[in-house]
């Protein structure tokens, strides 16, 4: 109910902004800006409803035997104020009998029916009060106390509950004599606490009552403080004054401009939430969209997202559109090597891991009476991501929210190229740009700083354009889930015990996939190096070696690796204002030289500070073909180019004495004639199935993407665009596709 008020708060605020759309005023940036106003007037109501000893109460809700009573005691001593028990309080003083008493007079389901309607007639305000197990099983009464409330989850481990469940009288759990074990009774009494939650306390193995406490306290002031987890610019300079604001955005408007206004990228201004030992450690046995929750809802403000909604999005974006379980399972290849195996997504990719969920947190945090246009440059893999990503949103979202992907005409794989025309959808098209992937990423960023066009797409179509690169912090952000959970698999695998080291090996284009892995070890995985795997356009590795990023007189290379043919490292920018302690002056000066003079060189001493987490180096053409041989003579197993890449520089940089995590970005049958020059397979004038079926006859490791086999049979014939280098062609080819779309 609360978060429905902010709704209609929000929508309320944006249908005024709009007014201005008719108008055709001259002030393009005014409906642009009403987003920020919207959003900060919608937090200025949620901060003037909530104070922690007030008119709101805290509610504890949990599993029977979570310590909800005795952790609610606690609280209202600590800020003295009243304190309930339903089960006490509320049921025994109604009913004038036990809650036993009561359950065994009249069933199960009578039973929630009469609990429910005592709930209803009770009301009160600054008070704790300890819920029930069955409360949340009753939508109606628990509608009534989340209208006056914060309700808070107690995730407490299986394990103490059991353990505190054979120590106490257990006569008075709804469902208990159905004949079903305690341990399924709890976990499917978990699914009704999932959807009720404003924020969850989580607890570690063993924790106390009084250290549960403190967390519910921490919980609660977070979820108060609404403007706590803001975001800047690595371009920001900080005022000299310090009296004068600093300018912010929080999560949903960054999600939502992809691009900060002064061409940076968002960053937290904040470190990452860090996990505790325990914390750590509960995750070991957990299930992938289990990590994803706990660990997002770490890094995403519930204002911004509500936590029941943040998990609902994740289990829709990884429920069922994997084709394994696991969803990015660890595979022990050989000796102290681990492959992480990334693309078992719809697209056979890593970038299914944030593009299947992106677009529902972007689709949550856009105003409702908004048109946006996604534009998207790729180098490969993205394109077919993001069209697959955006067409899953529902009916409503997909006429409001469309895509666009640039993709360079004669720089990707035939399967890649296939895949992208042929993940075109009602909201989603394709466009061959007859360039490389650095004019496709430039373009699309100035057309972004571009205010005069963005203003005028937004006075005359009321659309406005965003990004679902790995520029866009909603894209990056999903990726650290990934590296976090590769670490928790092998500890659970018995590899490795919890707070040994690894290093990680990742073939690097972006810098993104590789800076999600630092944002893991910020939170708390162990991760000790870095290792940047390049294939011929090997500028990283060189930066890491020498501090020097050069593109004078270095040419694009067309590698079998099309994913990492990359020049302009766009998220190395974040990562050089994390060594610069947040020096956006310094990020400013050095992108800017890189633009006008096409390199910068960085001080001595950032130089030592990166080498002290990273490692780099690079790979041949030959290099790579010899390792998909030799790797599937020793084990069976076939690697696709980009993941031969990794494995080459971790063999040879890895030093042995620590476990190294190799990631494995694509499937291999998305780049079949490089697989079969590798594997000395005779290729004469095949179809792009008929490749897959013939790579399918070796019976390899992993398994033909069943998936990627269906979708290319009807991807070969399918139509699409091409278009001249030129980015006034882009913006016309954007203008028609608003209009075709929103008008």
């Amino acid at each position: 109910m609360l978060h429905f008020h902010r709704c209609q708060h929000l929508k309320q605020i944006t249908q005024k902004c709009f007014s201005f759309i008719h108008a055709k005023t001259d002030k393009h940036a005014q409906l642009y800006l009403s987003r920020t106003f919207a959003l900060a007037e919608l937090r200025k109501s949620c901060h003037s409803i909530h104070s922690l000893v007030g008119d709101k109460n805290i509610i504890l809700m949990g599993l029977p035997g979570a310590g909800k009573t005795t952790v609610g005691r606690i609280i209202g001593l600590k800020l003295g104020c009243c304190v309930i028990d339903v089960d006490d309080d509320i049921l025994e003083k109604t009913w004038n009998m036990s809650v036993s008493e009561k359950l065994q007079d009249v069933g199960n389901e009578q039973f929630l029916e009469e609990e429910g309607k005592a709930v209803l007639n009770f009301s009160t305000s600054g008070s704790v009060i300890s819920l029930t197990g069955s409360n949340p099983m009753h939508d109606t009464s628990m509608w009534h106390l989340k209208k006056n409330g914060i309700i808070v989850y107690l995730d407490v481990p299986l394990i103490d509950i059991v353990n505190r469940l054979k120590l106490m009288k257990i006569d008075r759990i709804v469902g208990q004599n159905s004949g079903t074990t305690m341990i399924d009774l709890l976990k499917f009494r978990k699914q009704y606490y999932k959807k009720w939650y404003d924020t969850r306390v989580f607890c570690e193995i063993g924790a106390t009552p009084e250290e549960v406490a403190d967390k519910v306290l921490n919980e609660v002031k977070r979820y108060q403080d609404v403007d706590s987890e803001t975001f800047i610019s690595t371009r920001h300079i900080w005022p000299k004054d310090c009296e004068q604001k600093v300018s912010t955005k929080f999560f949903s408007e960054a999600v939502i401009e992809g691009l900060a206004s002064d061409g940076g990228l968002f960053v937290p201004e904040k470190e990452f939430p860090k996990l505790s030992f325990g914390e750590w450690k509960r995750l070991v046995g957990a299930t992938y969209i289990e990590r994803a929750q706990i660990l997002l809802e770490k890094c995403i403000h519930p204002t911004d997202i509500p936590a029941a909604r943040l998990g609902e999005m994740i289990e829709s974006a990884y429920g069922e559109n994997f084709v394994c379980s696991k969803i990015a399972p660890v595979r022990h290849l050989s000796g102290n090597q681990f492959i992480l195996e990334l693309f078992y997504g719809p697209t056979g990719s890593f970038k299914d891991l944030s593009l299947q969920l992106m677009p529902h947190l972007f689709a949550h945090c856009i105003p409702p009476s908004c048109n946006y246009m996604i534009l998207v440059a790729t180098s490969g893999d993205t394109g077919s991501a993001v069209l697959n990503g955006f067409s899953n949103l529902n009916k409503n979202d997909k006429q409001r929210i469309a895509v666009a992907t640039f993709f360079p005409e004669n720089g990707i794989s035939d399967f890649q190229k296939a895949q992208i025309i042929g993940s075109q959808e009602e909201n989603g098209w394709a466009m061959g740009v007859k360039s490389d992937f650095d004019f496709c990423q430039t373009a699309i960023k100035r057309i972004f700083k571009d205010s005069d066009f963005t203003g005028f797409l937004t006075v005359e179509y009321g659309t406005i354009l965003s990004s679902a690169n790995s520029i866009n912090w909603g894209r990056l952000l999903p990726q650290v889930v990934y590296h976090a959970s590769a670490y928790l698999d092998l500890v659970s695998q018995g590899f490795i015990s919890f707070g040994s080291p690894v290093d990680v090996c990742i073939p690097t284009g972006n810098f993104g996939n590789i800076l999600a892995a630092v944002y893991a070890k910020m939170m708390g995985i162990p991760i000790r190096k870095f290792i940047c795997a390049s294939n011929e356009n090997h500028v990283l590795t060189d930066f890491i070696k020498t501090g020097h990023y050069d593109l004078r007189e270095r040419k694009l290379a067309q590698t079998f690796s099309p994913a990492i043919d990359i020049l302009k490292s766009s998220n190395l920018e974040r990562h050089l204002h994390l060594l610069a302690n947040k020096d956006g002056q310094l990020v400013t000066k050095l992108f800017n030289q890189l633009e006008e003079q096409h390199h910068f060189q960085i001080e001595k001493n950032l130089v030592e500070k990166l080498q002290q987490d990273f490692v780099a180096d690079w790979c041949s053409e030959g290099e790579c073909i010899a390792a998909i041989h030799s790797t599937y003579n020793n084990s069976g197993y076939i690697l696709d180019p980009h993941t031969a890449i990794a494995k080459v520089v971790a063999d040879r940089m890895q030093d042995k004495t620590c476990p190294v995590i190799v990631t494995s970005t694509a499937h291999y049958s998305k780049f079949a004639p490089a697989i079969m020059k590798a594997l000395k397979i005779q290729e004469i004038n095949q179809t792009l199935s008929s490749r897959l079926y013939l790579l399918s006859s070796y019976n390899a490791l992993p398994p033909l993407h069943e998936a990627l086999l269906e979708r290319t049979k009807q991807q070969e014939k399918m139509e699409y665009q091409v278009c001249a280098a030129d980015e006034n062609v882009l913006k016309s080819h954007v203008e028609k596709l608003i209009q075709n779309q929103f008008m």
